[in-house]
């Protein structure tokens, strides 16, 4: 008689066949509960969660059909759609490993994330097709076989659109565990991030570890399945994606996807769809409590706004409660590292400590060790490191900054902060050399290599600049050569001609000398306090 109590062989093998802890049991978990209930919307479609479930086999068969092995990368690189959240979907049920991609990308940048990922599917929409097209002609990430579209009618190549709306396509294709059984432990995602240098670097993040991140979100976000989220934050993204997106979808809500955030859609669609929770980068609530449509919308279903990315300026936020006493608004600080989510200053925390990043979430432990190397006391600055299982496995290709990354178990922020006797988290300055523009890392070293090109220029520094929209705005303060001549449009369009857009100057002040110590290092806090 076999033995067919828990613990045995038997057992362990159906447990084992069928893992819980992975993205794709997350969604068929939700489909279970709440099969009819309308799932996501975008632009005039809508789609179930069983719709989305068939939808999400579908491509992810469709996928596996094309011979990629379990862990093959597959670059998604295009706006939101509801066809790029099938994508990244479909890749977690079909064991592939999804690589978001900056929409702004081109050029150089682009061709250095196809390659480092050894992305060997490209799936875009039509306004990035030629240069996705112009990367292969160049004869470079020779690894890609395949270029596949997010919507119909951008080439002849397959849509996933297309491919999720087929009634042709095997739904059951995308579930057979014989073909490919997903782990919790498998990566689900390359999570690029920009840091001291200008090579980004890939996280690996595993199904298991956005799961508690998932968890984390929830509990520290108070999320509901009846919230009606509007997401038009960009979701290649980790906080669009993983924060929100994705908890949401577990807990059933109805999600209303946006192309982009554009403001007066925003508005337009909380009052008519009774939106009661919205996520947005400071750079767009900013400009979004100046608009002129505040005064004529209805903003009363809106219970929950959620704020990150970046700093907030607390004259913005003081303005925005006060006109809203009604809505809850919430800081999400973190790093893509851990899922991002770090830590939330919720709305009642808001009164006493508007500028508070506030404590960590559910699955998140931290420290703040001093300059000493020793734990901070409260009050004391030092850098914020993690314990968590929410955090990455490591760097892609990346070893030794791997192993920079953490000490003793702990992950290491690069973020100086101050934390209180209750456990709230302060940011204090950047340990990193990094900008924070509009809640996207830039590296002054890639700017600074680019604006080098200009045969004028004799020396260069890039640093950021409180802004109110953009909370960091680049600068390039530079040297020219003797007797040379250089106009700031002119650096700026070179940037434009060979970055993404957002790592164009906003401005470009011309000195005669760059501030240095006695040993000759360069002092961007002086660059920074003179322009201040």
């Amino acid at each position: 008689m076999k033995d067919s109590t828990p613990g045995s062989a038997e057992a362990a093998s159906i447990i084992t066949t069928d893992p819980v802890d992975t993205i794709g049991a997350l969604l068929r978990r939700s489909t279970s509960r709440n099969p009819n209930t309308t799932a996501l919307e975008f632009q005039d479609r809508r789609w179930t969660y069983r719709e989305l479930d068939v939808a999400v086999q579908r491509v992810a068969g469709r996928l596996r059909s094309a011979n990629l092995p379990p862990g093959s990368r597959v670059a998604a690189y295009g706006a939101n759609s509801d066809a790029y959240a099938i994508l990244f979907l479909a890749c977690a049920s079909a064991g592939l490993v999804h690589v978001p991609v900056n929409f702004a990308l081109k050029g150089d940048e682009l061709t250095y994330l196809l390659e480092d990922s050894g992305a060997v599917v490209v799936v875009a929409d039509k306004e990035r097709l030629p240069l996705v097209n112009q990367v292969r002609d160049d004869g470079r990430a020779e690894a890609i076989e395949q270029v596949w579209t997010l919507l119909p009618g951008a080439s002849d190549s397959p849509s996933i659109l297309d491919t999720a709306l087929d009634p042709a396509v095997d739904p059951e294709a995308g579930t057979d565990p014989v073909h490919v059984a997903v782990r919790g432990g498998d990566l689900a995602q390359l999570l690029y991030t920009s840091g001291t240098t200008s090579a980004p670097k890939g996280a690996m993040m595993t199904h298991a570890a956005l799961i508690a991140q998932y968890v984390s979100a929830i509990i520290a976000l108070d999320f509901t399945a009846e919230d009606r989220p509007l997401i038009p934050m960009p979701l290649y993204h980790s906080a669009a994606m993983h924060v929100f997106l994705l908890p949401y979808l577990s807990l059933g809500a109805t999600v209303r996807l946006m192309a982009k955030p554009d403001i007066a859609e925003i508005l337009k669609r909380v009052e008519a769809e009774h939106i009661g929770s919205l996520f947005l980068a400071p750079t767009v609530w900013v400009p979004l409590s100046n608009h002129p449509d505040l005064d004529t919308r209805d903003l009363s279903s809106l219970t929950k706004a959620q704020y990150g990315a970046s700093i907030m300026p607390v004259t913005v936020l003081h303005r925005l409660r006060s006109r809203y006493p009604g809505i809850g608004f919430y800081n999400c600080f973190g790093q893509s590292e851990l899922g991002p989510l770090c830590s939330v200053l919720r709305p009642e925390d808001h009164e006493a400590r508007p500028a508070s990043c506030g404590r960590p979430v559910f699955f998140v432990e931290a420290r703040v060790i001093n300059a000493e190397g020793t734990i901070a006391a409260a009050g004391e600055p030092g850098e914020v490191q993690y314990r968590s299982p929410q955090v990455m496995n490591g760097y892609w290709n990346k070893p030794e900054a791997t192993v920079e990354a953490f000490t003793e178990g702990w992950f290491r922020s690069g973020d100086q902060v101050t934390r209180d006797h209750q456990g709230y988290i302060q940011v204090v300055d950047r340990i990193k050399d990094v900008i924070n523009t509009g809640g996207v890392l830039v590296a002054p070293r890639e700017v600074e290599d680019c604006i080098y090109e200009l045969e004028e220029v004799a020396e260069v520094a890039v640093i950021g600049l409180e802004d109110e929209r953009w909370i960091e705005a680049i600068t390039a303060v530079v040297v020219l050569k003797e007797g040379a001549e250089l106009t700031a449009e002119t650096v700026r369009q070179h940037v434009k001609s060979r970055l993404a857009n957002h790592k164009v100057p906003k401005r470009v002040d011309f000195v005669a000398e760059l501030p240095r110590n006695q040993s000759g290092k360069l002092l961007k806090r002086e660059l920074r306090a003179e322009r201040s």
